[in-house]
């Protein structure tokens, strides 16, 4: 079962360029091609080190089994496994795979700090960050969202690290990685339903032979490097202009870009927020917003009163308490 060792090799590079080695590492595993092939890699490239994890939605027939198969493969290569089985009060409706993978990564993150896990890895891959960048700019989406899917980010709702080492592989590789180690992974009939965007999107790349996924995903690498240096340049805004106390953020804008005043918006809010998701403010929202401000005018956003002139401020709307969580 083991990959062949220049495979490995390669493998070990790609995961060493993001976590140090001998630190002990959770492999997210779905039992599909793409995660084994993250099983078999990961167990070669560092025995001993990891742990795997599957997360059974309760969604659909045959999910048990799906992660049970993954727990009979682990056993074979001696690593430890888990599965971790999703509890609904009310099973999803609508926005089901959205909700399905809020809960996938909360189990995931309880799990790796249960498991005093220094990170957590997925097995996104090239064609997954193609696919994403074509998707998000298809929603007219910024800098932020085309930067695509990061190699290193935090579980979403937690401080636990997030690593995706494979976004250097292809699908197709993968593939063969698990075929070669004699598994059959369990397909995922969501996968095949064209429902959802992303199946679409897949289909309509297969079918575009001008567009080339790995053109895509460097596209969507040098994004994530115009991402890191607009948040170098608003860090640098924010430490020069804004005066920040426990109860109000003032900002008196610079000539920096619309862009970086942008940011700065967005952070306050953030910090403020006491109502809807803090760090996920829409495009609209934020546009809307300093169109107020720059006029000179108030507004409210998650339950920020914003004022405008030649100093901004930010201060939770009445009857509302700054979140003790968003104090730094």
């Amino acid at each position: 079962m083991v990959p062949e060792p220049a495979l490995v090799e390669r493998f070990a590079r790609d995961l060493d360029a993001l976590i140090a080695p001998g630190v002990r590492i959770g492999i997210a595993v779905s039992g599909g091609p793409d995660s084994l092939a993250l099983l078999l890699l990961a167990a070669a490239a560092r025995p001993d080190k990891i742990e795997a994890a599957s997360v059974d939605h309760a969604l659909r027939e045959g999910s048990r089994e799906e992660a049970e198969m993954v727990a009979s493969a682990c056993a074979r290569l001696g690593v430890p496994h888990a599965i971790l089985t999703a509890e609904w009060d009310d099973k999803p409706a609508t926005a089901i795979q959205e909700r399905a993978r809020d809960e996938r990564y909360r189990l995931l993150a309880e799990w790796g700090g249960d498991r005093q896990l220094d990170a957590v890895a997925t097995a996104h891959h090239l064609d997954d960050q193609a696919e994403t960048l074509l998707m998000r700019l298809a929603r007219g989406a910024g800098v932020r969202g085309l930067a695509g899917i990061r190699a290193v980010a935090l579980v979403p709702g937690s401080d636990v690290p997030l690593l995706r080492p494979l976004l250097g592989w292809r699908r197709a590789e993968l593939e063969q990685i698990v075929a070669a180690a004699g598994l059959e992974p369990a397909r995922d009939p969501s996968n095949e339903d064209e429902h959802y965007e992303r199946v679409r999107v897949r289909r309509a790349l297969g079918q575009a032979d001008w567009l080339d996924p790995q053109a895509l995903a460097a596209s969507a690498a040098h994004l994530g490097e115009a991402e890191a240096a607009l948040e170098w340049a608003a860090d640098q805004e924010w430490a020069r202009a804004i005066t920040d106390s426990a109860t109000q953020i003032a900002y008196r804008p610079t000539d920096a870009p619309p862009e970086i005043r942008r940011r700065i918006v967005a952070r306050a809010i953030a910090r403020l927020a006491t109502e809807g998701e803090r760090s996920d403010l829409r495009g609209r929202e934020l546009d809307r917003l300093l169109a107020q401000l720059e006029a000179g005018r108030t507004g409210t956003l998650r339950g920020v009163l914003c004022s405008g002139a030649d100093e901004w401020r930010f201060v939770p709307a009445p009857n509302r308490t700054r979140p003790v969580d968003n104090l730094r």
